[in-house]
């Protein structure tokens, strides 16, 4: 009995408009600085015609990505509400994989923007095992207190009695086929402009730090402490770190060179740390594991793995001979693909938009 699950940041899945461009030209749209717009009903009235006609294209492109990654289960980021999730099943998705996730759980969450984390399901696995959400639960209202994880260095602003999760941890108890299995959706602290002389993967790692440690904290309460490696759990979702890297370097006339890099330190060390959970992605070649391109400028450029399926030490095992997969179709032209991986775009897709996602969903097939 297999089951196929996926995690996907599908990028900001929204049902309203960002008119607050009109004021604060770092959230305009470049587009629009093309224009001389006069005032603010004349800004409304464009901003609205540019989204619904970018956003059209985009969700094309982010159901053919999810299409492909054919999941039985459907971990997701950046979700706005249940209703968009639903109006993006039936309008985009069903009809692209015809028989569609009939099975949405949406429970909101911290996000200043309200984006949220959610799970689609199939109600049967591809070989016809019946899957069932047994109960459900958000851990959105914990705070540094509750867990003792509060520091000096989560920067400032912070208190103890803030809310340690920045979207949620959801945490899902299912039965594939009858066997258990207990999912935990996560969207990490993005990585935000620097402070104090760091970069903003330094300064707002702590925040991610405490994260980690939160959702080993929720696994090993539920389980019991050094009882988690036995038990059926994965841990899916945008966890905005990376514990390696492909540094990027040259230029289009010379040609690019994908440097491995190692990180000292990274949020994510919480759950390789005892061997508390596994990253399976580390089965594919080293420059074969990214899903995000980033750059920001022709200084500052690398690919990396920032969304994961980490699987429990049993689950790995019992999976050992099965490796991740990636979707890249959907990524824009201005992506740089090492030499090998190129592959096919799905039509329409442009050199930064529109895409898919800037994400690239991961799927694997497990065996339960």
């Amino acid at each position: 009995m297999s089951l196929r699950l996926a995690t996907f940041n599908i990028e900001n899945l929204m049902t309203r408009f960002d008119f607050t461009g009109f004021r604060n030209q770092l959230r305009q749209d470049r587009v629009l600085r093309l224009f001389d717009i006069r005032n603010e009903a004349e800004y409304q009235r464009l901003e609205e015609a540019r989204t619904i006609a970018h956003t059209d294209d985009a969700r094309q492109h982010s159901a053919l990505a999810i299409a492909d990654a054919d999941a039985d289960i459907l971990c997701l980021q950046e979700t706005d509400n249940m209703a968009a999730l639903q109006a993006f099943e039936y309008g985009y998705l069903f009809r692209m994989v015809g028989n569609g996730y009939r099975q949405k759980y949406l429970i909101e969450g911290n996000d200043s923007r309200g984006i949220d984390v959610s799970v689609l399901m199939r109600e049967e696995t591809r070989d016809g095992q019946r899957i069932e959400c047994i109960d459900i639960r958000s851990h959105a209202g914990v705070t540094y207190r509750d867990f003792d994880l509060f520091t000096p260095d989560l920067g400032p602003g912070i208190h103890p009695q803030d809310k340690i999760f920045k979207r949620d941890c959801l945490e899902m108890d299912l039965r594939i086929g009858g066997r258990p299995l207990t999912l935990y959706v996560v969207h990490f602290k993005s990585m935000g402009p620097g402070r104090d002389g760091m970069d903003g993967r330094q300064s707002t790692m702590p925040v991610r730090m405490a994260e980690a440690r939160a959702v080993r904290r929720i696994v090993e309460d539920r389980f019991g402490a050094g009882r988690t490696a036995s038990k059926a759990f994965a841990i899916c979702g945008d966890m905005n770190d990376y514990q390696e890297k492909l540094r990027i370097e040259g230029d289009r006339r010379n040609g690019y060179r994908f440097v491995p890099e190692r990180e000292p330190a990274s949020a994510l060390d919480a759950f390789t740390a005892d061997g508390f959970a596994v990253n399976p992605m580390l089965r594919r070649p080293v420059e074969d594991r990214w899903t995000l391109y980033h750059s920001r400028g022709p200084e500052e450029r690398h690919l990396c793995q920032l969304d994961y399926i980490w699987l429990s030490p049993s689950l790995a095992e019992r999976n050992a001979q099965h490796v991740p997969e990636i979707v890249r179709a959907g990524q824009p032209f201005r992506t740089l693909f090492p030499p090998g991986q190129d592959v096919e775009r799905y039509p329409r897709i442009g050199w930064d938009r529109p895409k898919a996602s800037d994400h690239c969903p991961v799927v694997m097939t497990l065996d339960l």
